[in-house]
């Protein structure tokens, strides 16, 4: 671990939340792999000098999400259809519900400086076990990159054209960007 311990509060200001989507049935190919980004969220890492002591919790907004572009298709995304997904996004799938995640358990990578993060993932009123890698640089750059499988939280992935098209049922959720000056711990 790079970082210097402390309190770090990351959001938007600091850091992108993209969520990826994919495709799947007969249909497919007239649909969109999307790239979505969550426009309000908040987190807080807590780094403590052994990373067991670490605690991180991040809260979002399922209101915030925007389309940023989507791949593949019959046809190019316009702004209406991004803005139609947005809407079926917000009253059909996640219908403004919660999405909270609060760790349970961090450790050291082997050598690569990485924690692996194991916590409780809070979609909808669901809660279940998500766990991903969260890499730090000594710049102070942070990624991490989480598989959330939707029916394991209670969800139907998104389906249209009769069921046909579907929105795969593994969506990919990562975090890019630069810690924030700490709040230093005593």
């Amino acid at each position: 671990m790079s970082a210097p311990t402390g309190n770090y509060t990351l959001g938007p200001d600091t850091a992108t939340l993209t969520v990826r989507t994919g495709k799947r049935g007969a249909a497919a190919a007239a649909g969109h792999n999307l790239q979505i980004t969550v426009a309000s969220w908040s987190a807080t890492l807590e780094l403590a000098s052994d990373p067991v002591g670490s605690r991180l919790s991040l809260n979002a907004d399922s209101r915030s999400l925007r389309v940023l572009s989507g791949s593949g298709g019959a046809q190019q995304l316009g702004k209406d259809d991004m803005s139609n997904i947005e809407t079926t996004i917000d009253t059909e799938v996640l219908k403004g519900g919660p999405i909270r995640f609060e760790s349970t358990h961090i450790h050291a990578g082997a050598d690569d400086g990485a924690l692996h993060v194991h916590g409780e993932l809070n979609l909808l009123g669901h809660t279940g076990p998500l766990e991903f890698t969260l890499k730090l640089d000594d710049a102070g750059h942070l990624g991490a990159t989480a598989t959330v499988v939707q029916t394991a939280f209670g969800m139907k992935p998104y389906s249209t054209l009769f069921g046909t098209l579907k929105v795969a049922d593994e969506v990919e959720v990562s975090v890019e960007g630069a810690l924030p000056p700490a709040v230093t711990t005593p």
